[in-house]
């Protein structure tokens, strides 16, 4: 069973169509890149996805419909989602960006914490240590007590990742993690992106404009042009065909 499906997504503003009947699946432990040229949709997709934007057809994670719902509540049935600019809390440390990552796992009441019952006292011991394997995972223990704010761009792009991971999730949205990043950050993110995917076994939707990136590490692309899908299928075959390379290169 597919763990995400959008059915005949379509989205417009006013008279501007932005999405166009888009349909698409995502499989179980898939890398599933999106693709396409600047203001072809991918991010409107993902803001359909998350709920941040309202369009209209069908979104179904896990078997039940998602579309229309809030984005706090989609992300409780566990979606994440990561953004182009990090969006990460500058003011705060590493630890504690990644501790905001898990506020759909809270289940303690503002009475007991006040209280700092025992229930409390487990409760945050358990969340920490979920932290602090996503630390590891992504190599940011020396940053752990860092404020954010002070960290290099491309840290701070990984600190975005780590904290859409430190929601458990089960699907997670990566909108361009690797803009803004030199190439040894870039071949960082992608050794984490196949981690998450091999350890934790998460599908993923993933917004890219590095094509040798998507061709070394996507099982599947989907392109869009003006808010259309072109083409769908492996990497070879996707970047191959004739209309990706029109939309990208422009046709003579």
């Amino acid at each position: 069973m597919a763990e995400l499906i959008v059915e005949h997504l379509s989205l417009r503003f006013g008279g501007l169509t932005v999405l166009n009947d888009i349909c698409f699946e995502v499989h179980p432990g898939e890398l599933f890149a999106l693709i396409g040229p600047n203001g072809a949709g991918k991010t409107s997709v993902l803001n359909c996805i998350s709920g941040i934007y309202r369009g209209n057809g069908v979104i179904r994670f896990r078997g039940e419909r998602i579309d229309g719902l809030a984005p706090h509540v989609i992300a409780a049935r566990g979606l994440a989602r990561t953004f182009q600019h990090g969006e990460v809390f500058a003011h705060m440390s590493v630890l504690d960006n990644l501790l905001t990552g898990r506020h759909t796992r809270i289940r303690t009441n503002p009475l007991a914490e006040m209280l700092f019952l025992p229930s409390v006292r487990r409760a945050e011991t358990e969340h920490r240590q979920a932290v602090e394997r996503i630390i590891n995972m992504v190599d940011l223990e020396r940053y752990r007590h860092a404020q954010v704010g002070s960290l290099p761009f491309g840290i701070q792009k990984i600190v975005g990742f780590a904290r859409a991971l430190a929601l458990d999730p089960a699907l997670v949205l990566l909108d361009e993690p690797s803009a803004g990043l030199n190439r040894q950050e870039r071949e960082d993110l992608a050794r984490y992106i196949l981690r998450a995917k091999h350890e934790l076994k998460l599908p993923m939707i993933w917004i890219e404009h590095d094509m040798q990136m998507i061709a070394d590490l996507a099982d599947r692309i989907h392109v869009l042009d003006y808010g259309r899908t072109i083409a769908e299928g492996d990497p070879e075959a996707v970047l191959n065909d004739a209309r990706v390379r029109a939309a990208y290169l422009g046709r003579s």
